[in-house]
């Protein structure tokens, strides 16, 4: 225990995680507080990925003919570990694409109605307003627990309601959407269930709980793989129409390979993608997911004590937490973005400020990196912002 940590209040829950810091080489310069956007990869997982370039490097022959293969059984490491069936898993690039392949294998109408929610992450809503019309549910950040989310999602449902493509943690406000029990509920009423799980694996101990007709999830910012590493899972029924994203010499092998396969395509993060879940798992993933809640649940303890700012509901499951700022604030992209980059200038701190009407908010998150007294930081310097100093 260092010395910030031993005057650290009774009763925070928090500290430092053991040998956490020396997992990344992040600048220590900064409080990276901001691990829910972008991840961050460990030490033995970039080490891992630099050895596949290596060899990709030394014998491009050996590496792209075996690619298909060394994918197919990353994928079943990557399964087992999620909780999957292996044959319902592809490998995709991100969230984003994942979402483009499964509204198409969905081969919706124009008149066809998707569900959306204002919570929504940007470019996964625009997939599907490329696809069919989408009516938008809107969600007070404030709604108080998870069965007022879901009431207000079914209470928005039209006969023309085909897909629900909901957020099972949404981005901005870091809250539980699609769960278990709203998914059951949409089933029953013969909607197609498309669940965003960007931030699921890794962080929640079962990411495809209530099995959704299609699930999405990155592995790149929980699950510690390199960018550009995400898995699609989708439903047997639906598993032979999910189009390849380029044609390749695996299409016939049909789904999943012909999703995976790009030809030349940089596979080295998919492919060192499985070490980073084996690297939580060492870690003790559950131990991992309680510093990291805790963490987070400290940092928005701290914030909400200034004046304006408002903390919004939290599930402790989950390792970001999301707080409203005063009325003046993040109103507007230009505005949130404009507090973020300030944020850090003065602050040294990365953070999430997003915007909303009537006065953005501001997320954080917790990881094995983190410190309590980061947080202690942006919250002094918040405090200065706020006053107009």
């Amino acid at each position: 225990m260092n010395a910030e940590d031993a005057t650290r209040p009774e009763g925070t829950g928090c500290g430092t995680f053991p040998g956490g810091a020396e997992l990344f080489r992040l600048d220590t310069r900064v409080a990276h507080l901001n691990h829910g956007s972008f991840g961050a990869v460990p030490v033995p997982v970039s080490r891992a990925q630099r050895r596949l370039a290596a060899e990709a490097a030394a014998d491009p022959d050996a590496f792209f003919l075996g690619a298909p293969d060394r994918l197919a059984a990353a994928r079943t490491r990557i399964a087992a570990r999620l909780g999957a069936d292996p044959r319902s898993l592809a490998l995709v690039t991100n969230a984003t694409e994942a979402a483009h392949l499964a509204l198409a294998a969905l081969r919706l109408a124009p008149d066809d109605e998707v569900l959306v929610t204002d919570h929504g992450y940007g470019t996964v809503v625009a997939a599907a307003a490329r696809r069919a019309r989408t009516v938008t549910v809107r969600l007070d950040p404030a709604l108080p627990d998870e069965e007022a989310v879901g009431k207000t999602v079914l209470a928005a449902l039209t006969p023309r309601t085909k897909v629900a493509l909901l957020d099972q943690i949404s981005s901005p406000t870091a809250r539980i959407v699609a769960g278990p029990g709203l998914l059951a509920e949409l089933a029953a009423r013969g909607v197609t269930t498309v669940v965003d799980g960007a931030h699921a694996p890794g962080m929640l101990a079962d990411p495809l709980a209530g099995r959704p007709d299609v699930w999405f999830g990155n592995l790149h910012k929980w699950a510690y793989a390199p960018p550009g590493s995400a898995v699609l899972a989708v439903a047997p029924a639906l598993r032979d129409r999910v189009p390849a994203p380029v044609p390749s010499w695996e299409d016939h092998r049909g789904y999943p390979r012909s999703v995976e396969y790009r030809a030349t395509a940089d596979y080295t993060g998919p492919l060192a993608a499985p070490e980073g879940l084996d690297l939580l798992a060492e870690l003790g993933a559950g131990a991992v997911r309680e510093h990291n809640s805790a963490l987070a649940a400290y940092g928005a303890e701290l914030l909400a004590g200034l004046p304006g700012v408002r903390p919004l509901p939290s599930d402790a499951r989950l390792a970001m937490r999301s707080l409203r700022l005063p009325e003046r604030f993040a109103r507007t992209r230009p505005e949130s973005d404009a507090l973020r980059e300030e944020i850090m200038a003065r602050l040294g701190c990365r953070v999430l400020v997003w915007p909303w009407e009537g006065g953005g908010g501001i997320r954080i998150s917790g990881q094995v990196y983190n410190r309590p007294a980061e947080y202690e930081r942006l919250t002094r310097g918040v405090r200065s912002l706020l006053d107009g100093r």
